[in-house]
């Protein structure tokens, strides 16, 4: 049996004229339920809009670049309609929580302390809490969650891992208003919150205008995004930062003798392709640097891979694509994926998968200026690298000043993983690196 369905948008929240970047259906397309139809994207955050029920798409109602509500409909569904033992589903769904079915027929009552007859269950629960930690890499826990079947099936509708969602039902159940606070929390921007002595102090609004003119100009997307990120990490990651140097003078000769080669090849062979085989070769050495905290806090996850994120500076903001298994890969096959990443960021034509997975991050202001900046780690990852511009400098060797190209870096590490000692190590392994090429080349 068969009937004609208009799927709308289910409660995310509190938010209005939402974007849909993505459109995962179009008309005559079989989809079984569950399966995503649209993606959101807020100011903070993105989410997948799954099918309520599998069927036959009639008609879509959206596209993308079209902006949409809770209750806006997505598109008309040929449901298939399956003949269900609603007694065998309300069993089931009492031996997952010990509650006495409902049968058809009656409704759930509650008894009453101060008298002996029943009353229908109408008493408001307060609003939800909602858990301000960030979220960081780990497995989910969704499975061990105290939840019944229709919260764990709203939790699916929505994509939310019930793992990171606190309950305030009895004995910590979760309930779907607290599957409701936390969607809203998500495309909030889940902003960190604490109370008492040491709660983070709101900046004061101030009227500007009152001292002169002034103009608005709104933030891009990609801005607002890092944004929130970056302030994440700052206020939740211990941060510790090491300075160094090393001299880069044999291997700045080698990368000009190796330009023409690169250039008829059509690749641009800079300073950043050396950075990122030198920090692989770093990682192999010292793996807790490629590494993130465990979702509890009482492990480490190392990993087995070394991708590499390179920060890249657009026109709507930063951007760091991730150069994939940076450990298989030779200089130029690098360099050439770098230029490729780097183009289709600032064309604004990069993809999720394009950034996604980094391990550790290198950040260089070396086409900019300056001598040192402390940069701030792209959690989960533990550790980045800001490196400066080159200077020469006299150094003195054999008994005697000569001029030697000089390349200032800096170190940023999760002092919760990584200790001072690690960290001087880690600089002053990879300053050695940098200034013998062999260590790049073999």
């Amino acid at each position: 049996m068969a009937t004609e369905r208009e799927i709308h948008l289910p409660d995310i929240g509190n938010f209005e004229n939402v974007d849909i970047i993505d459109v995962a259906v179009s008309t005559g397309d079989q989809i079984k339920k569950e399966d995503t139809l649209i993606t959101l994207e807020s100011d903070k955050a993105t989410m997948d809009i799954p099918s309520p029920a599998a069927g036959t798409v009639k008609k879509m109602l959206v596209k993308v670049g079209n902006k949409i509500s809770q209750g806006a409909p997505i598109l008309i569904l040929e449901e298939t309609v399956a003949d269900v033992d609603s007694e065998a589903v309300t069993e089931i769904a009492a031996q997952d929580e010990d509650i006495t079915p409902v049968r058809k027929n009656e409704s759930l009552k509650v008894k009453s302390s101060d008298k002996d007859s029943e009353h229908p269950i109408s008493a408001p629960r307060p609003a939800p809490y909602v858990r301000s930690s960030a979220r960081v890499v780990g497995e989910s826990h969704s499975e061990k969650a105290h939840a019944s079947p229709s919260v764990r099936r709203f939790a699916r509708e929505l994509g939310v891992d019930l793992g990171l969602v606190y309950g305030t039902g009895p004995k910590g159940r979760i309930l779907m208003d607290d599957i409701k606070a936390f969607t809203k929390s998500m495309l909030s921007g889940n902003k960190l919150s604490s109370t008492g002595a040491f709660a983070l102090p709101e900046i004061p609004p101030v009227d500007f205008s009152k001292f002169g003119e002034i103009e608005f100009k709104p933030l891009s997307r990609i801005k607002r995004l890092g944004g929130q990120s970056l302030h994440r990490s700052w206020i939740t990651v211990p941060h510790v930062t090491q300075f160094d140097e090393a001299d880069i003078t044999d291997l700045e000769d080698f990368r000009k003798s190796r330009l023409e080669a690169a250039k008829k090849k059509g690749i641009k062979l800079t300073l950043v392709s050396f950075l990122v085989k030198a920090v692989v070769d770093v990682l192999h050495e010292m793996p807790e640097f490629n590494s993130s905290l465990s979702t509890d806090g009482e492990n480490i996850v190392l990993k087995k891979y070394f991708h590499i994120g390179i920060a890249v500076n657009t026109d709507n903001g930063l951007v760091v694509p991730v150069i994939k298994d940076a450990d298989q890969k030779g200089l130029f096959e690098i360099a050439s994926e770098i230029n490729t990443l780097t183009g289709k960021v600032r064309a604004g034509k990069f993809s999720p998968a394009d950034v996604q997975g980094g391990c550790f991050t290198i950040s260089s202001l070396g086409g900019v200026g300056g001598s040192y900046f402390t940069p701030i780690i792209n959690a989960p990852e533990v550790a980045i690298l800001g490196v400066s511009r080159t200077v020469m400098k006299p150094v003195y060797q054999n008994g005697k000043f000569v001029p030697r190209l000089v390349l200032p870096f800096a170190l940023s590490y999760d002092h919760r993983v990584i200790d001072g000692i690690s960290g001087a190590q880690f600089t002053r392994h990879l300053s050695t690196v940098l200034s013998d090429i062999c260590h790049i080349l073999l």
